[in-house]
């Protein structure tokens, strides 16, 4: 019986394991290798957990819209013996709002989107001014708004929902830490062996750890990325998932916000730092920027947060999907580099498609394949938060 062992029990790693032990044609046996089975430092439980169509790269709108359909859908296609999982699924859209040195870059993104069929409106700061009265528009040239698939839901329980439907499909997780691959298995902390006739890596931030095992060197690096938690007393109606000119995102969260910033490609972004946040962050960076964009901010009380990492593609900020050329046996699902939560959907299916079909039949990931890499070939993703 065929094997399929799979390095990483994330959303990433579970969506695989589910699309792959449904998908018709195939037969065998799949193994989920987690080493933290409770998920205190895994991305998936530490995610913002927001879905978007606004990306510069056509096969990450198509993601994008795949993944919104199927979460939309997930209490269906993911129950098991009756309990259908809640994931809170929400649509007021992303408003990313621009200053004039990056109105070129926006209306390039634009058209990129609606190529790719997604619907998303620029806004000029007037109409900005009317739709959302809370809004400071001051610096901004225009506004970009998501007007359907886009918004917020819970990643977690997606990601749970994975993990319980691919086990009532027959899919086995090991709590174990994989420490490298030997011809036909995967080496076990332990010392012990698990057989693998293939393996998937999908280990997030430290795919590149995985990869090296077999030859392979993946620009994957877990970057932190912190989110701070807070109140505000003021009724604001409508709120998107907001992005100021400065880099500082925000968005609703039961009654009170999240938030947090993109770092510049100008500041320093160490490796795996501890999963700690920095209050001086917030104060000395992020409220200040929110407060100008949003004046009931400037009475904003800071609740509390927490941080994850990004599985960072230093390549060009987009995930791999593939076997790496000349290294057969090993297929690679990493590099999401922030958008990995909301394209979990499309990535599992993916994947299973290649495991199964030798290639992808439905969307086609062929844009992220990793030969990318060693031919040196850049699909750049500008729109990284």
């Amino acid at each position: 019986m065929r094997r399929i062992v799979i390095v990483g029990g994330g959303v990433v790693g579970s969506s695989i394991a589910y699309h792959l032990a449904g998908m018709p044609g195939f037969s065998g046996e799949i193994v989920v290798i987690e080493r933290d089975p409770a998920y205190t430092r895994a991305s998936s439980a530490l995610s913002a957990s927001s879905i978007r169509v606004q990306f510069s790269t056509p096969v990450n709108i198509a993601l994008s819209r795949f993944g919104w359909d199927f979460i939309a859908r997930a209490g269906d296609l993911l129950a098991v013996e009756g309990d259908r999982p809640a994931l809170g699924l929400r649509a007021p859209g992303y408003l990313y709002a621009v200053s004039e040195d990056c109105l070129g870059a926006l209306r390039a993104n634009h058209a990129v989107q609606i190529g790719a069929g997604a619907e998303v409106a620029l806004l000029s700061p007037e109409q900005l001014r009317q739709r959302f009265d809370w809004l400071c528009t001051d610096g901004i040239a225009i506004g970009s708004l998501g007007l359907a698939g886009e918004g917020w839901f819970n990643g977690p329980a997606l990601h749970m929902a994975f993990r319980a439907k691919a086990r009532s499909l027959g899919v086995r997780f090991l709590a174990a830490e994989a420490v490298g691959l030997s011809p036909g298995c995967v080496r076990l902390a332990d010392g012990a062996e698990v057989r693998a006739d293939l393996v998937v890596n999908a280990a997030g931030g430290w795919a590149a750890q995985v990869a090296a095992w077999c030859g392979v060197e993946l620009p994957i690096r877990p970057r932190r990325r912190m989110v701070f938690t807070f109140a505000c007393r003021t009724p604001l109606a409508d709120f998107p998932l907001l992005i100021d000119p400065s880099g500082v995102w925000v968005r609703p969260e039961g009654s009170g916000y999240i938030c947090g910033f993109a770092p510049r490609d100008d500041e320093a972004d160490p490796d795996e730092p501890p999963l700690e946040i920095d209050e001086r962050i917030f104060n000395e960076r992020i409220w200040p920027a929110l407060a100008a964009r949003v004046p009931a901010f400037e009475a904003l009380r800071l609740t509390g947060g927490w941080a994850g990492y990004y599985d960072m593609n230093l390549f060009d900020h987009n995930g791999v999907v593939g076997a790496y050329p000349g290294v057969p046996g090993v297929i690679h699902a990493a590099g999401f580099s922030g958008h990995g939560m909301q394209h979990s959907p499309g990535i599992g299916r993916g994947v299973a498609e290649l495991i199964v079909h030798g290639g992808f039949t439905s969307l086609d990931l062929s844009p992220l394949a990793t030969a990318r890499l060693a031919r040196g070939e850049r699909l750049l993703e500008r729109c990284v938060i």
